[in-house]
């Protein structure tokens, strides 16, 4: 595709991993941001690399994807440059989940054995296992799954490595630039409107993650695309305590819960530097961007009671950030149906950082029209509850 130009609208770890695909393919690509690159979405989250909080169907075939993936990315940074790659701090420690009730043991049983059909590596742990995996976790369980493949990086430094890839395959990058409007030519996308002037391209690549509802809007092409609010404790640093990813049973189904009222559950993980992150939250408030101290202290309720030992462990701060939510749960990988060469790469919610690479695969194979490693039909962009029916606002014409 040399010769060919795509604008990728978001600097965060999905459209970083876009902006890499596309340039290595041969793309003339410019990454455009509103703020700096990877300081929003991507910067308040975890880095999860996770298979074990999906369920059988498509995005865990793409959570798959993505973690074979991650591996290959990070070694061919690591070939143009050692620094950005060993700063993503790959860590394939694995995770564990925890079942404090009996209900709650029967249904991890379950999801584990529908996940094991699916090919994922699951390990059933008893208490003397469980203590020995993780000495600081409650002994007031009834049942726990290991999942080897579960894996963490440093999800600002994971963005800027892919970004650095994309660079050094000559793409730009343009910050401060925020996208306002689109120009269109005959049913296609052939220019947006930017607060630093028009830029034109023969595509456009929507990866604004939560706010790629409000870009699409812009470009006249709107998808249901919306915020939803999350809230992480981080503690002092503190002697290593907790060893892999470690969550409570509930937190699959505050992932896949649709509903706009306060959704808690435990989620507690060590960084490289000592502290203990400990989560999670999620809430529909819109653009909402105040800490509340109620939410904080039902995650921290949360995670004593899988971690008793953080009790005397001082917080040294907490953050929040905007998951991007698509009703149906599912990430938008596609072309847009109603204006021709608008692409959009979102809806990812919690899970983008681990996605973003196999997303960013897809992309680039179906922009090239060349086959997918997976059926792309669950991700398209013309489902109900993407588009909700809406058709699509005037947009400028041009000449």
């Amino acid at each position: 595709m040399y010769g060919t130009s795509a604008v990728v609208v978001g600097a965060g770890i999905v459209g970083c991993a876009c902006a890499r695909e596309l340039a290595l393919a041969g793309f003339e690509v410019t990454v455009v941001e509103r703020g700096a690159a990877a300081s929003a979405t991507t910067a308040h989250g975890e880095g999860n690399v996770l298979v074990s909080d999906k369920g059988p169907g498509p995005e865990l075939e793409l959570a798959q994807l993505s973690r074979r993936l991650w591996p290959q990315v990070l070694a061919a940074a690591a070939e143009r440059s050692a620094h950005a790659a060993r700063a993503v701090e790959w860590e394939p420690k694995g995770g564990i989940v925890v079942a404090t009730t009996d209900a709650g043991a029967r249904e991890l049983t379950r999801f584990a054995a529908d996940q094991r059909t699916a090919g994922v590596h699951t390990e059933t742990l008893d208490a003397d296992a469980l203590a020995a995996a993780e000495p600081y976790v409650t002994r007031d369980h009834a049942a726990a799954v290991h999942y080897p493949e579960d894996a963490q990086v440093q999800p600002a430094a994971a963005a800027a490595a892919l970004l650095t890839d994309a660079l050094a395959a000559g793409a730009t990058l343009r910050t401060g630039c925020e996208v306002l409007g689109a120009l269109t030519r005959g049913g296609r996308i052939t220019a947006v409107r930017t607060s630093t002037g028009l830029l034109e391209a023969d595509f456009f690549v929507n990866a604004a993650g939560p706010w790629g509802g409000e870009l699409a809007t812009r470009l006249g092409a709107p998808v249901d695309i919306r915020p939803r609010r999350g809230d992480v404790l981080v503690t002092t640093p503190v002697p290593p305590m907790v060893f892999h990813k470690v969550y409570d049973a509930d937190y699959v189904g505050a992932v896949g819960s649709s509903a706009e009222d306060l959704q808690t559950s435990a989620v507690v993980e060590s960084t490289r530097g000592g502290s203990v992150l400990v989560g999670s939250s999620r809430r529909r408030v819109g653009f909402d961007d105040r800490l509340r101290p109620a939410v904080l202290s039902a995650v921290a309720a949360k995670a004593l009671r899988l971690f008793p030992a953080l009790a005397g462990v001082p917080v040294m701060r907490a953050y929040g950030g905007f998951r991007p939510y698509v009703p149906d749960h599912l990430p938008v990988i596609g072309a847009d149906p109603r204006l021709s060469g608008l692409w959009h790469v979102g809806g990812h919610e919690g899970a983008g950082i681990g996605l973003s690479v196999g997303s960013a695969r897809l992309l680039r194979r179906l922009m090239l029209g060349q086959p997918t490693e997976m059926d792309t039909t669950p991700f398209r962009v013309d489902r109900p509850a993407v588009l909700g029916g809406r058709p699509a606002p005037a947009s400028e014409e041009t000449a």
